[in-house]
């Protein structure tokens, strides 16, 4: 019998799916050079473009899929509520390190964030942990200390935009953990709520809570800081529809890996558009990280089959 098209984990058309997954990275990443174009706004200010113009194009999937009426509905808004607050402080520590740093750099700290995921697993929920992924764990880590060490030793030294980098650097690795967080609470959610409502629910809390954030100051905005700002919030909206419509048509283990199309897209982007050149630090370090996380999507798609495995053998009566 033929799996339909909606069917999540699906492997029946992957190439569809690795499609999506690249074209959601690749806004992404135009949604990052447009923050980092835009200059070095304030935080929140950045959170509330990014999370209200990334509404509207949700809005119009949620149309189109005849979800609109009941997008909101819930049982558990306490729940969305926190994973919100903690989606929009990584969001903010994410963004602040972004205007701070070479986009090569920036992206790449980011994916500390599947390392800690693991962590926290293990600490906050029971997760089994084996000495397979903690292993790769810990060499992500070293690559994420070569791609910071240069940095952070800055903080010791010289002050200005160098020291800023530091802070910067600090701030992505902040933010890599809070999303981290962000990442487990969306795990419960999902056992009880919709795409669409998770979506719509962090999106609308996100707008709120950054307009408190406009007594600590927001700075007038250019033409260009302007559009600069709303693009990057379109471009989030449509990523988001890219990135959750892309694990229908294949397994996570499938489209995971694709996610570090990001690094080569960021370094040609940063090159051109900013004149960023990524040191030797970022490119080993990077490539450490990728590596360990390779490894964690495949020892997690190995533990996957054997669990299938095993409950194919295991007698019906129990």
């Amino acid at each position: 019998m033929a799996v339909a098209a909606t069917d999540i984990g699906g492997d029946q058309r992957p190439l569809v799916g690795i499609t999506l997954k690249i074209m959601s990275v690749t806004v992404f990443v135009v949604m990052s050079s447009l923050i980092k174009a835009a200059g070095t706004l304030p935080a929140g200010q950045i959170v509330f473009f990014r999370s209200l113009f990334a509404i509207f194009p949700i809005l119009v999937m949620l149309a189109w899929q005849h979800q609109l009426a009941t997008a909101m509905r819930t049982e558990r808004p306490v729940s969305h509520v926190l994973r919100g607050l903690v989606g929009v402080t990584a969001m903010a520590l994410s963004f602040f390190g972004l205007t701070r740093l070479p986009l090569p750099d920036a992206i790449t700290l980011n994916y500390a964030q599947p390392l800690l995921v693991v962590v926290f697993s293990a600490l906050f929920i029971g997760e089994a942990v084996r000495i397979y992924r903690w292993s790769a764990v810990l060499v992500g880590f070293v690559g994420v200390v070569v791609i910071a060490w240069p940095k952070l030793t800055l903080l010791t030294g010289s002050t200005g935009l160098e020291a800023g980098q530091a802070v910067g650097v600090i701030a992505i690795l902040g933010g890599a953990a809070a999303s981290a967080v962000a990442m487990l609470l969306v795990r419960r959610l999902v056992t009880t709520e919709k795409t669409a409502t998770i979506v719509m629910w962090f999106s609308v809390t996100a707008t709120v809570v950054s307009l408190f954030t406009i007594p600590f100051g927001w700075a007038p905005l250019t033409y260009w800081q302007f559009l600069a700002l709303t693009g990057a919030g379109l471009c989030g909206g449509v990523a988001q529809i890219l990135m959750t419509q892309c694990y229908r048509y294949a397994e996570l283990s499938t489209i995971a890996p694709f996610e570090y199309t990001s690094m080569i897209l960021a370094i040609i982007v940063g090159y051109f558009a900013f004149g960023d050149i990524p040191t030797l630090y970022t490119l080993v370090g990077g490539l450490i990280v990728v590596g360990a996380g390779l490894f964690i999507i495949w020892r997690e798609r190995q533990l996957g089959l054997k669990r299938v495995a095993a409950r194919r053998f295991v007698h019906p009566g129990g």
